[in-house]
Parts: structure tokens; sequence; C-alpha cells
């Protein structure tokens, strides 16, 4: 009976760790950690078969054990030295190196052990030696153990709990084992037959400890319900497999071992051949689906995966298109997949496809009736009883094109509806299992089909309100543009009045080439800032001369109108020249326009403080106190016939944008006052200004 308990035992001890070894090569993240971790269990299944086939006092045994031991002292050792900012010690990394050496020593001495042979004394030292060093390690590795968890932070200790129960109920066993062996001068047969068992209560710990999972919670889902038949299903298989070599035994008595050990190891590398078969998983889940439950799917997961597909970020995987396609395909297990959506015409042309090998699907369309009756239906089509001429699929068929009918992938089409509205088509390639659609696989293709037809109804709402606000930037700064050409058209109207009085005089023609080619180079600017390739952006606010500013600005204006500067004109502001410029040109004007000609517009700019004021005083119509509050800062509201409502607010939003700030005051038939307040430039920021100056020289 120990025997038997020893031989399958550490047979299916080595089957459960070779397995786990499988899967852990398999898996897609491949750190250092899983190759660790894979590398003890390849040793541990090794170690457990060399015992299944010699028995487990066996040379070969002694050495793979210890083997064993220096792979899952490598798998603590990477968990002790990931993470950063854990204090490491030379003394746990000596203890690590002590316990390996130790291990290698026991290696040695069973190596050597047969050298021996013809000494009972020396074979007799040999055994205590290598029980010595075993108890060493198991001791050590325990420490290790302890120490590992106890160092850990409290949310990796939920991580690495289930691990270290594994190592040290291995540990532990092995403790009490040697010790039993020590004490009893010989080795413990029973403790040895059973450990292959207690390995087999290790690994599944071990296969849980490799989820990542912190938090372990119990619910029965379809996931579980799958993994608990295939529990099922290998418990049937490590059944069917003790009955087959049992059989064996009658048969090879002479070679019943080394024949039975053979066929468990050649029915688990098939096993684990045709397990990772995508081909076979999706046939299984098939029929199980088909027989053991009353829904095909699962719809909390299938509902969390088909989020997850589309709301994932677009850098990452690819246009919403695609996403689109995928999370249809993915309810399906269809491999691949194309998008068609309508034109202006509702001629449905390929727009995106998903794993889908056509080089070029620029010239596939399919017809607007196509569309219209997806439209109208919201039908998920069948394309297979279309290509067997079915009865019922004559009207489908006459819609379908032909070189979506010669296509043999093409599985089904699944229409994206949203309201009244085709947002697009999915064709779908057939799974790698083929089957009929069902009524289950068409309530929850509509349903997703008009998910996604939302989001890209959205993303199209986006890309068309894109574009009304590029058409909205454009008609604002076409409206600010066109004030600007009403002020120069009336300065040139008041240029050509005057030219008929004053063409003879000299100053006057040279006065007026100036105030043209200011005009023009005004315009230029003004259709440079139109263009929708127009970068440019407002400089950064420097100190600025008011005096020299306010000349310029009412120069090409005076000979339209008297303008009155005064005040201190030597003080600057920290302002954007050109910005500065363009609110005053507007100021000025406005002032101008509500003026009698009689009466002089005056600039004056005084000290207030930390700031400086530019005041802009006409004595014209004036304004209401309500106007002034609710109107006079609003687009397109005048007081003036003709005028556009655009200089008080676009001078207001300069000003702002500088730091500054604008108060008026004003009274109907008395006249207004604009007064513009800046920063004042410190003599620091001018030495600063000119030593810039200096350097630019």
């Amino acid at each position: 009976m120990l025997a038997f308990a020893s031989q399958w035992g550490h047979a299916a001890a080595a089957t459960l760790f070779g397995a786990l070894a499988v899967w852990m090569l398999r898996r897609i993240s491949w750190d250092k950690q899983s190759r660790m971790i894979a590398i003890a269990c390849i040793a541990t299944s090794g170690w457990a078969l060399s015992a299944s086939i010699n028995g487990p006092e066996s040379q070969i045994a002694l050495i793979g054990e210890n083997v064993r031991n220096l792979g899952w002292l490598g798998v603590m050792y990477a968990l002790w030295r990931q993470g950063e900012g854990e204090q490491r010690t030379a003394v746990v990394a000596a203890l690590y190196g002590l316990v390996s050496a130790i291990a290698v020593c026991a290696i040695i001495v069973n190596v050597f052990e047969p050298s021996f042979a013809g000494s009972p004394r020396l074979m007799n030292a040999v055994f205590f030696t290598s029980v010595v060093l075993r108890i060493s390690v198991a001791v050590t590795a325990l420490v290790l153990v302890h120490n590992l968890y106890t160092a850990a932070t409290p949310e990796a200790r939920s991580a690495i709990r289930l691990p270290m129960i594994a190592l040290s109920v291995m540990w532990i066993y092995d403790l009490n084992l040697y010790t039993i062996s020590y004490l009893s001068r010989t080795w413990s047969s029973e403790l040895l037959s059973l450990r292959g068992i207690t390995l087999c209560l290790i690994a599944p710990i071990l296969a849980l400890a490799t989820q990542g999972s912190e938090r372990l919670t119990m619910r029965l889902s379809r996931t579980a319900t799958f993994q608990s038949l295939s529990l099922v299903a290998i418990g049937g298989y490590l059944m069917m497999m003790v009955l087959a070599t049992s059989a064996i035994e009658f048969v090879a008595d002479d070679y019943a071992r080394a024949a039975q050990v053979g066929f468990v190891f050649g029915t688990s590398v098939i096993a684990l051949a045709l397990l990772p078969s995508k081909r076979f998983r999706a046939w299984t889940r098939v029929k199980l689906a088909k027989h053991l439950f009353q829904h095909r799917y699962d719809y909390r997961a299938e509902w969390v995966r088909f989020t997850d597909t589309i709301g994932r970020p677009e850098t990452d995987v690819g246009p919403l298109e695609t996403r689109v396609v995928q999370a249809i395909g993915d309810i399906t297990e269809s491999p691949a997949g194309l998008l068609l959506v309508p034109d202006d015409k509702g001629v449905l042309v390929v727009q995106s496809k998903w794993n889908w090998a056509l080089s070029d699907a620029s010239g596939l369309t399919a017809s607007a009736e196509l569309s219209r009756y997806f439209k109208s239906t919201g039908r998920i089509i069948e394309l297979d009883p279309i290509r067997n001429d079915a009865a019922d699929s004559d009207e489908e068929g006459r819609l379908i094109p032909e070189w979506l009918i010669g296509e043999t992938r093409a599985w089904a089409m699944v229409p994206l509806v949203h309201f009244d509205r085709l947002a697009g088509v999915v064709v779908l390639e057939r799974p790698k299992i083929d089957r009929m659609l069902d009524w289950e696989d068409f309530d929850l293709l509509k349903v997703a089909g008009r998910q996604v037809a939302s989001y890209l109804a959205e993303a199209h709402g986006q890309a068309t309100l894109s574009d009304v606000r590029q058409f909205d930037e454009f008609n604002r700064r076409f409206a600010f543009i066109m004030h600007d050409i009403k002020n120069l058209v009336s300065q040139l109207t008041l240029l050509t009045r005057n030219a008929e009085k004053h063409a003879e005089n000299p100053e006057f023609r040279a006065d007026m080439i100036a105030t043209l080619k200011n005009s023009a180079a005004r315009m230029n600017d003004l259709l440079a800032r139109l263009s929708q390739h127009n970068k440019a952006r407002p400089e950064e606010p420097r100190p600025v001369e008011l005096g020299q500013m306010i000349e310029s600005v009412a120069k090409p204006k005076r000979m339209a109108h008297p303008i009155v500067t005064g005040g201190d004109l030597r003080l600057h502001a920290i302002a954007d020249p050109a910005r500065l410029e363009q609110a005053l040109s507007h100021i000025i004007q406005n002032a101008i326009d509500a003026s009698p000609d009689i009466e002089p517009v005056c600039v004056t700019v005084r000290q207030i403080g930390v700031e400086v004021s530019i005041e802009v005083l006409d004595h014209g119509i004036g304004m209401s106190g309500h106007f002034v509050r609710q109107e006079l800062f609003k687009a397109f509201s005048s007081t003036k016939d003709g005028g556009f409502g655009i200089g008080a607010f676009e001078a207001r939003a300069l000003i702002g944008g500088m730091g500054g700030r604008i108060e008026v005051q004003s009274r109907e038939g008395e006249g207004t006052k604009f007064t513009i307040f800046l920063p004042l430039a410190t003599e620091a920021a001018l030495d600063a200004a000119k030593s810039q100056q200096a350097m630019v020289a």
C-alpha cells in the first residue's frame, strides 16, 4: 500500500507541477519572478518523477530534492529582491548564500555516496551527514520564509501569503521527516511514501498564488463552473490512468514500474499539448454551454469585456472604428471583422478592418438599398444560408454584394443602428468552431450593435462639433477684422474728403502718403490674421513708452479729427505693444465717432500708485448707465448707426489679456471717458529691457 501511495503520489505531484510549469511558461507577462517560479516547478516535477520511477530513497531522487530546494530558494530570493525602497541587509543575503551552499553540499554527498558502498561504517556516516544537511536546509529555509513574510508591507503580505504557506508546509514536512529519520537511524519509509501526496496538496495553493490576486472571494459564476468541471475531468483522467496502469502491472510484471510511469508521463504530455489548443477549448465551451447551461453567455463578463474594449485609450489599441469591430467580434469569438459605413449617398464602404486579411479594401462597397434595409429592419444577416440558396433568404441574397458572398470567411453582418440612423455594419469572420447563430446570439448582438452605434454617433458628433468650432472661430475673427476694416474705411473716407480742400498743401500730401502706407500695412495685417494658417501668438508684456505709442495711434487720425494729448507722456507701462495699439485705436476711434467735428478728443496719461492710466475723453452724445453696465462690452451691441459693436468688446479683451482693466464713465449729452489701467513699468524692468535691447543690437 505504501509503495502504491509513494509511486502514484509522486507521479501525480510530477504531473501537477509540470502542468504548473507549462502554464507559467505560456503566461503573457514573462517577468523575472515568473521565470523563477517556472524553473522551480520544473525542478520539483523532475524530482517527483525520479522518486516515482526509482523510489524516494534513490540517489537521483535525493539529488533532485536539493535541486528542488534551490529552485524555491531562488523564487524567495527574487521575491525578496523585488520592489524598490525595501530594506535589504547583508545578513539576509548571506543567509540565502549559506542555505544554498548547504544544499550544494548535500548534493555532493549524495553524488559520492556510491563510492562508500563497500564500508557500512562510512555509509552510516554518509547517511547521518546527509540527514543533518537536509535538516539544516529545512530549518534555514523556514527562517527565510518567516523573514520574507514579516519584512513585507501589509499590502505585499496578502500577495505572498499563499506561496509562503505552501513552502512552509513543504519544508515543515521535510523537517519532521529528517528529524525522525535521524532519531531512528534509518529513512522513515512512511513519511517518504506520503510526501508525494503532500506535494499534490501544495500544487493548487501555488497555482492560486501565481494568479497574483491579493484577495480571493468565492462566488459561483460560469467561469468557476467551467473550472470545477475541469477539475472533475482531471480527476476522471487520473482515475483512468490508475486503472490503466494497474492493468499494465498484470501484463508486464517485470517492467511494470517503468511501463506505468512511461504511460502516465506520455498521456500527461499529450494532455498538456491538447489543452492549450484554442480550437479544443472553443469546442469544449460550445458543447458545455449547449448542454449544461440555460444561457450561452455570461452576460456580466461579456459586458465588462465589451466596455473595456470600447473604452480603452485610442493611442494604445487603435482608433474607435477598429475597437468597434473587435468588441462585436469578441462576443462570438470571431477572429476578424470589417466595418462598413454609409457615405453621403447611403452606399456602404469599408472604413476599418480588424485582423481581416485584405490588402486593399477601398473598392469594396455595398448598395444603398442594403443600407436602407438594415436601417428599416435592424436584422442580423447570416451569410451561409444565402450561399446555400435558402428559400427564406432570397430578398437578402439580392442585396448582398457578390464580393461578400464569394468571401467564405464572412459569416454574419451586424447592423449598428442609432435611433433611426444606420451608423455602420460589422461583417464578422467565421469563428474557429463553425455554428449557426441562435436567438441568444441575435439578442446580444443587437444590443451590442446599438451600443457601439451610439459610440460612433458620438464620435461623429464630436467631429462635427469640431468643424463648427472652427467655423465659429473664423466668424469671430472675421467680425473683428470687419470692425477694423470699417475703421480704416472711415479714416480713408475722411482723408479723401480733406484732400479736396488741402490737396495743394505739401504737408497735407506728406501726411496723406504716410496715412495711406499705414492703412495698407494694417489691411495686409488684417488679411494675415484672417487666414486659418495664422499661428502668431501675442508677445509677452514688456515696458512700453506711452507717449510714443499714443502719438503713433493719434497721428493718422488727426487728419480727420482734432486729438489733444497731455499728462506725463514719458511714463512706461507693462504691455504688449501690438495689442495696446489696437485697443487704443478702437477706443480713440469710438471717441472720434461720438464727438462733434469741433470738439477735440483728449488723451491723458497719469500715474496712480503702481499703475498707469490712459484716459480717452470725448464730449459727444454719451451713453446711459444701463447701456454701460449691460450692453457696452457685449459683442454686436452699439449706439452708432451702422456700428458693429466690436470695438469696446475687443479692447477690453486685449487689455485684460495684458493684466489690465478698463473703466468707463459716461453721461448722455455730455460725453464719455474711457480709462485704461496697466501695470507701471518699474526702474528694474526698464533696465532689464534696455539690457536686452543692447544684447540684441
